[in-house]
């Protein structure tokens, strides 16, 4: 099983704005935290802009990106570990050609071929803006979510109308992983809870096992107590907030927190 930990990022420099932002101090502790997980034996790592909240539904500030695509860059330099890209809320071409540029070897993308309704507004489905560079630029995975935290899927909402009851729900769920896997391209399907840090519940990760041969992936709340809940269903996880110190999002690695989740993991 896969397993990869986060680096969340704190606010990016912008054009229009002035921020406190020393991009050596930065490097200095995103590549303390990358050390560490490579050391305990963690997989991948996937570097997340979660600081820019409240996120735009899509992320074109050329400052922010190209802050980015430096810390990106200098992950991939200083581990041999997988390196990821997530930038929020769904700038999936955008973290694309981060990858592409800087050798990253996968992006996630919160909406790959549903259409959301989160509090970043309407976000449609981001696979058609990725069709020319995934075809020009290959070898870059994607992550792509289902029923993506912080959001309602108008999607599954759509494809649950011609439905009965709550088979009706599981047929809709069906399709939307199947399109998401079979017209969006996705090479992985990462299930989540409602929120950060929030897991989904296991009945939920195992019903969708048996809706899809894709790779499935723990998108949030995994923790050492209920990992052993998703083993048997989920081909990876990814884990953000139970390895930071107490256990929150943004914050740096917790090494003693890092180590037991990779245990139980691994157990």
């Amino acid at each position: 099983m896969e397993v990869v930990g986060v680096i969340h990022l704190p606010r990016l420099p912008y054009t229009n704005t002035r921020e406190d932002f020393d991009l050596d101090r930065v490097l200095e502790a995103v590549l303390r935290d990358v050390s560490v997980l490579e050391r305990l034996g963690y997989d991948g790592v996937i570097v997340e802009n979660y600081g820019d909240s409240p996120y735009p539904k899509r992320l074109r500030d050329p400052l922010a990106l190209s802050t980015l695509a430096v810390i990106v860059r200098e992950v991939a330099k200083s581990t041999s570990m997988r390196v990821g890209v997530n930038v929020l809320r769904n700038s999936g071409r955008e973290a694309y050609a981060i990858a592409v540029a800087t050798g990253a070897r996968f992006i996630r993308v919160n909406a790959l071929t549903e259409t959301i309704v989160s509090d970043s507004g309407l976000i449609e489905p981001e696979a058609p803006r990725l069709r020319a560079i995934r075809r020009n630029y290959g070898g870059v995975e994607v992550y792509a979510d289902v029923l993506v935290k912080h959001a309602g899927s108008l999607s599954l909402l759509a494809y649950s109308a011609s439905g009965k009851g709550a088979e009706g729900y599981w047929d809709a769920l069906r399709e939307l992983i199947h399109d998401t896997v079979e017209r969006g391209g996705a090479d992985k399907v990462v299930l989540t809870g409602y929120r950060t840090g929030e897991a989904p519940e296991p009945g939920f990760v195992e019903r969708a096992r048996g809706l899809t041969h894709a790779p499935l992936v723990l998108g949030s709340g995994a923790t050492p107590e209920n990992i052993g809940l998703y083993k048997r269903y989920i081909d990876g996880v990814i884990v953000g907030s139970y390895i930071k110190v107490g256990g929150r999002a943004g914050n740096p690695v917790d090494e003693e927190r890092a180590r037991a989740f990779i245990r139980a993991a691994r157990g």
